[in-house]
């Protein structure tokens, strides 16, 4: 074949050991070669680069949103009135009023992920990184929703580690919402969506993850119920060993416990 032997030829002549080249004579290193050695030369060293691509980590950058929030990016792009964030595995669209900034980040790997000493740590490093979420937020939403009980079932009929009721797990296409894998990109992917609904406001997601968004919209804010305010402190309260994290939501402020008093029954 005409590929072949334009192949063969190339190959020859890089070899640096052939003699006699104007007369046709190959080197001893060269001779025997054969299509199929050059081939197997070829895949080889093709199968090298490969790999050495593959071993290089992730490269990104940080998008910072006004809220103070950092999310690891891949990609973006500015459609006039709103931003396009790529994230691993996804993206997501934000005002372009919302960002503050694109930050450089010089290299970031699997290593670089916070770890985090909980059940199910893997599932929720994975889907915390598909919609752009820190794994300790979502671990303590699990740890308060049900104290990582994979089978837990409210008296609202809210299921699985991440208690999400029937048209919820519908909406985010959980077909079983007791298979820890899919409940918990289920739930990530739904606290992901409060965010952006309630422009990173972590309060207001989390009173909507509770209440649900109607009642967030009707009270225009936190509604006034003892559960809702007792839920996102107990979230909140588990996340004070990680500053960094709430600092991303709260800037300035150390805590986020003490802002919302208990509401009478």
């Amino acid at each position: 074949m005409v590929l072949c032997k334009t192949a063969r030829a190339t190959v020859l002549n890089m070899c640096p050991l052939e003699r006699e080249h104007s007369r046709g004579k190959k080197s001893p290193v060269c001779r025997g070669w054969g299509q199929s050695g050059i081939i197997a030369h070829f895949l080889s060293a093709a199968a090298f680069l490969i790999a050495l691509v593959a071993a290089q980590p992730a490269q990104a950058d940080y998008a910072v949103l006004r809220s103070g929030q950092r999310l690891h990016i891949t990609g973006w792009q500015n459609l006039g009135d709103t931003v396009r964030l790529d994230l691993r595995g996804g993206s997501v669209t934000i005002a372009a009023t919302e960002l503050e900034r694109i930050e450089p980040e010089e290299v970031f790997g699997d290593s670089a992920k916070p770890a985090i000493d909980v059940p199910y740590a893997a599932q929720i490093q994975n889907a915390a990184g598909i919609y752009g979420l820190d794994p300790s937020l979502v671990a303590s939403v699990i740890a308060v929703e049900s104290n990582f009980n994979s089978h837990a079932v409210s008296k609202k009929f809210a299921l699985g580690l991440m208690q999400l009721r029937p048209e919820t797990a519908a909406q985010m296409a959980v077909r079983n919402a007791f298979d820890p894998v899919q409940n918990i990109e289920g739930g990530t992917r739904y606290l992901r969506q409060l965010l952006d609904r309630y422009g990173q406001d972590l309060t207001l997601a989390l009173a909507a993850y509770n209440a649900g968004p109607k009642r967030v919209d009707f009270y225009h804010g936190i509604p006034p119920l003892a559960e809702t305010r007792s839920y996102i402190n107990r979230v909140i309260a588990r996340l004070e060993n990680d500053p960094g994290l709430l600092r991303q939501f709260f800037a300035g402020s150390k805590s986020q416990t003490s802002l919302l008093p208990i509401a009478p029954k």
